[in-house]
């Protein structure tokens, strides 16, 4: 790890990764607050183009501008291809800020196994890859139950999977009729919400 002044640094072109208010708003806080966690996990670079090229860390590295820092931690991977650095770019997005779908769809990232490393790709992106059978029950497993799929946006995701760990510190993850503790907290909580 060297920490490098970020006039030398260049952002990767046609990120396809961004970040919102909120999001960069707690990354700003990160970086401010624990400064030893952006050295444990400083801004990755390349520079395969001759250029000290950003392949993990834009986000960082506009929250460092944002906070004024005039230098930041980081870490040259020397010798990578470009097929290389576009597997550690893809790879070290997956948790922070969200895709620019546009721009991965267009830019050549959509020839990438981009679910293979942990992307959650919309449906509107199935025309981009093979349609996939959702798993199902064996038909000998099957009865008496009903497999149930949904979607749901990452705010109401977050809502339900807290309930169903409420529902689980209650109790409500255990039945004598079903192994799955998912699915029964969910039935905990419909019956509350059934019986008012």
């Amino acid at each position: 790890m060297q920490y490098r002044k970020l006039n030398e640094l260049k952002k990767l072109p046609n990120n396809p990764r961004i970040i919102r208010d909120k999001q960069f708003k707690t990354l700003c806080d990160s970086i401010r607050d624990n400064p030893k966690y952006f050295e444990a996990r400083p801004i990755i670079l390349s520079n395969r183009t001759g250029e000290m090229v950003i392949i993990a860390g834009n986000q960082r590295y506009e929250a460092a501008k944002f906070l004024k820092l005039k230098e930041v931690p980081t870490f040259l991977i020397e010798g990578l291809d470009e097929a290389k650095e576009r597997e550690i770019i893809i790879r070290d997005n997956i948790s922070n800020g969200e895709f620019d779908w546009d721009i991965l769809a267009n830019d050549g990232w959509d020839d990438l196994p981009l679910a293979d490393w942990g992307v959650d790709l919309p449906e509107d992106w199935l025309h981009h890859v093979d349609e996939i059978e959702p798993p199902e029950l064996k038909d000998g497993d099957r009865a008496p139950f009903i497999q149930m799929t949904f979607t749901l946006h990452d705010t109401q995701a977050e809502e339900l999977n807290a309930a169903i760990k409420k529902a689980k510190n209650e109790g409500g993850g255990q039945s004598a009729v079903n192994e799955n503790s998912n699915g029964n907290a969910l039935y905990f909580i419909a019956q509350r919400f059934n019986r008012g």
